[in-house]
């Protein structure tokens, strides 16, 4: 899984063809950790229609706050530059893949 940062954030995600899921996430949060194995699975499941990366808050604060995350881990679903769907807090694999089902 990629991940992104203030810098690159632009071309990563903003910039891509595909719809790109953002996991806005920290090393101090034990739900963003679990998220991983699940973020891991979907990318690979999903390639080609879907780009999962990861974004650090603590790394990466001019974009955490030019969307108004407060909570890790939130999701943000990304197309054509725009945000499209956000979703805050862990979940389960099934449930991330019913609640992405009306942007992929």
């Amino acid at each position: 899984m990629t991940e992104v940062t203030d810098a690159d954030f632009g071309a990563e995600v903003i910039g891509a063809e595909l719809p790109v899921l953002v996991e806005f996430t920290a090393d101090w949060c034990p739900p963003c950790r679990q998220m991983g194995p699940v973020l891991s699975d979907l990318a690979a499941e999903e390639a080609g229609r879907l780009k999962v990366v990861q974004l650090d808050v603590d790394t990466s604060p001019e974009t955490t706050n030019a969307y108004r995350v407060l909570s890790m881990p939130t999701f943000m679903v990304f197309r054509d530059g725009e945000p499209v769907k956000a979703m805050v807090g862990a979940r389960a694999k099934r449930r991330l893949l019913e609640e992405l089902a009306d942007v992929l």
